[in-house]
């Protein structure tokens, strides 16, 4: 293998064209013409030795070699355009908020006009946690995440108390057969979380609240907490609500709680930073906004 390392914009037009499968839809992405791309493909190839592509009836192929050096060299690409978000972010008034998507949908997207007539100088830009995400290989300057305050190599806040309880639409009361006691739970669908990941919430509320209900004749079960409260919110079930995700749509009646008993979670919302990034004008800046916006959640 030669010393020298290929030109940046030669990887990046093989990225492009493999992930495309399409000189064509590269060259869009890029901004080049078709040549252009196909010329930067050809010095990558002579430079490396190998064939990377396979190129017939109009079709476009990586080669076994090609498909080994493209899983080299897309994480070396995906750390260098973080480091260079990093840097860039860092000296800039551009804040990169990265929210797990329940949280992000429920709360902070329709709060953030709030965000921005306060503070209209920072440029906002939005990206979304999945809970099997590893922070410490995600890029941010704050993060929004659910658990129990353990991030070691974080500085964490958590934004406020946390209670689960049951709720859901007033029409599925309306419509349905009487809910006066968590027994009558087994008259009505309900929508729960099922996830090798996350935990559902239902377990922890009957056994807290003294029921011994182990299951229930009708689930609707959603893959992630997100789809979970979108169903809700329709009218689809009674699912447990987390009193920080729910509290806009119990303030307006689109959501009740049909019992009294909330279980305190000692779980929680919490926004983090890295330590080099905590004491940055704009992350101090959006984490008091956010603690004071839903600080008193519960």
């Amino acid at each position: 293998m030669p010393r020298t390392l290929p030109p940046l914009a030669a990887l990046l037009a093989f990225e492009a064209t493999a992930r495309h499968q399409s000189f064509t839809r590269a060259a869009v992405e890029l901004s080049l013409t078709q040549t252009a791309v196909s010329h930067r493909i050809k010095e990558l190839e002579s430079l490396l030795e190998i064939q990377l592509f396979t190129r017939k009836q109009n079709t476009t192929r990586l080669t076994d070699e090609g498909r080994t050096y493209l899983d080299c060299i897309r994480p070396a690409l995906a750390q260098i355009a973080a480091a260079t978000e990093s840097v860039s972010s860092a000296r800039d008034n551009r804040l990169t908020i990265a929210s797990l998507v329940a949280f992000s949908s429920r709360c902070l997207t329709p709060a953030l006009k709030d965000f921005q007539r306060l503070y209209p100088q920072i440029e906002l830009r939005l990206t979304a946690l999945a809970p099997t995400d590893r922070l410490e290989q995600r890029e941010f300057d704050v993060a929004i995440w659910h658990g129990s305050d353990d991030w070691r190599d974080f500085d964490a806040e958590r934004i406020a108390d946390e209670d689960i309880f049951p709720v859901c639409t007033p029409e599925l009361l309306e419509s349905g057969p009487p809910l006066r006691t968590i027994d009558d739970l087994k008259n009505f669908p309900i929508v729960r979380t099922v996830s090798p990941i996350i935990t559902d919430d239902w377990t922890v509320w009957l056994r807290q609240a003294g029921s011994s209900i182990d299951a229930f004749d009708r689930e609707i079960n959603c893959e992630t907490l997100s789809f979970a409260m979108n169903a809700i919110v329709e009218g689809l079930g009674v699912g447990i609500g987390r009193s920080v995700l729910v509290r806009q749509d119990l303030a307006s009646g689109r959501l009740v709680a049909p019992f009294e008993f909330r279980y305190a979670s000692s779980a929680g919302y919490h926004v983090l930073s890295r330590p080099e990034r905590s004491g940055l004008r704009k992350v101090q800046l959006f984490k008091r906004w956010l603690i004071s916006t839903f600080g008193t959640a519960t």
